[in-house]
């Protein structure tokens, strides 16, 4: 049993070196690091404007839904890349299964435009 202790030494070293120089890289960066926030640092700076209420506000089902579909037609395309490269080894099964793919994610973005989920007023 010993000796099977010996053999995960090595990892057990490396596992709390790494964890030892991580703490000691944060704490050297907070402690020599500047704590003077500013108005720039503390201004909004992806959202474009300033915070008005709370965080837990509702937002518009829409965003969601833009996200969702880029999303969904990401997917796709990851989808796409490997089976066009691989078409030719995949056969007649592969170029089938990518079409009925295909046709059912054109059938929910036609669900989606009827709904007008894409309409932006």
């Amino acid at each position: 049993m010993t000796s099977l202790y010996l053999e995960y030494l090595p990892i057990a070293i490396f596992i709390a070196f790494a964890g030892g120089l991580s703490v000691m890289f944060a704490l050297s960066s907070w402690i020599i690091g500047k704590q003077l926030p500013d108005s720039e640092k503390l201004s909004p700076y992806e959202c474009g404007f300033e915070p008005f209420e709370d965080a837990r506000i509702q937002f518009d089902v829409r965003f969601y839904l833009v996200a969702i579909l880029f999303i969904i037609f990401d997917l796709e395309v990851a989808f796409l890349f490997p089976w066009a490269v691989a078409l030719s080894d995949i056969g007649i099964f592969g170029f089938i299964s990518m079409m009925i793919f295909l046709f059912l994610l054109t059938i929910g973005f036609i669900y989606e435009w009827k709904k007008g989920a894409l309409e932006w007023d």
